[in-house]
């Protein structure tokens, strides 16, 4: 008997006030974080916010890989990715 595994989505969080819009994590993943056009600072991608926070939202399972490559590339650590 095969037992699938259930993957669970991830919750992201930047801390906007130390962000230095380097670029980081909308290079390495645009499909969910990007240049906010009027503070040039990080912010997550409108279809994957989970509330009215620029800097809260719910990644789904397979952009594992992207948030959390995303989350370990920021020079100054201000993206949490937690398994929900």
């Amino acid at each position: 008997m095969q037992r699938s595994v259930q993957r669970m989505p991830f919750r992201v969080t930047i801390d906007r006030d130390g962000c230095i819009s380097c670029a980081a994590c909308w290079t390495d993943c645009p499909e969910f974080f990007e240049e906010n056009e009027e503070d040039g600072l990080s912010q997550v991608v409108e279809a994957y916010r989970t509330d009215e926070s620029l800097a809260v939202g719910e990644a789904p399972d397979e952009m594992e890989d992207c948030v959390t490559e995303a989350a370990d590339d920021c020079p100054v650590d201000v993206i949490d990715v937690v398994a929900e």
